[in-house]
């Protein structure tokens, strides 16, 4: 007897569950300064800085300069620079077994990556090789809309109902957004958590 899937599509964010981002820079530039580590990130992620590039209105240039332009309210405007560059350039790396587990993922179902993005999405899925690893990407800069309208967007893509998504994602409002859509969705804290969602459908 052939056992049922238990969804037909795996929806998977990718910073926070593929690729990560080391501030260990960034938080010794902060400390120099005198911030609270995080106090760039906040910024930088501030909804009234980050939401223009998330919904590709401005590009990440333009996006820089307005968060260079809200730190220098509480540091000198040459440490703002600073703090920006140094966010903007911190070594990124992929979790290869995410990525392994994902790929096995594919060998049964379609696997969309689906991410609140700025316009350069594609140019650094191509510097990480991965142009060609998703079956779909769906980026809010591309589509032009945010949550949860997105998660409909991706599952369209994919070809299949919303509730027969697996959606995966590292931030705890998102994974309750992709329920309130009728999602199996899953916090992912790490490798073990996917390893769990994907074992129904791995055996």
């Amino acid at each position: 007897m052939t056992i049922p899937r238990p969804y037909d599509a795996v929806l998977c964010d990718f910073d926070g569950v593929i690729r990560f981002h080391d501030q260990t820079e960034l938080n010794e530039l902060e400390r120099a300064m005198g911030l609270a580590e995080g106090t760039t990130t906040k910024v930088v992620f501030a909804p009234e800085v980050d939401r223009p590039a998330l919904l590709g209105q401005i590009t990440v240039e333009q996006w820089t300069e307005a968060a260079e332009a809200a730190l220098a309210l509480q540091v000198p405007r040459e440490q703002a620079r600073a703090l920006v560059t140094a966010f903007v350039k911190a070594p990124v790396r992929v979790d290869d077994d995410v990525l392994a587990l994902l790929r096995r993922a594919q060998e049964h179902v379609p696997v969309v990556l689906v991410t609140n993005a700025t316009l350069d999405l594609e140019d650094d899925l191509a510097w990480l090789g991965l142009t060609h690893f998703a079956d779909e990407v769906v980026s809010s800069a591309r589509v032009g809309k945010p949550d949860p309208r997105i998660y409909e967007i991706a599952a369209e893509r994919a070809g299949v109902p919303l509730g027969r998504c697996l959606f995966v994602d590292d931030r705890e409002e998102n994974v309750e957004a992709a329920r309130a859509l009728g999602m199996t969705a899953v916090l992912f804290t790490g490798v073990p958590d996917l390893e769990t969602a994907l074992a129904p459908l791995l055996g």
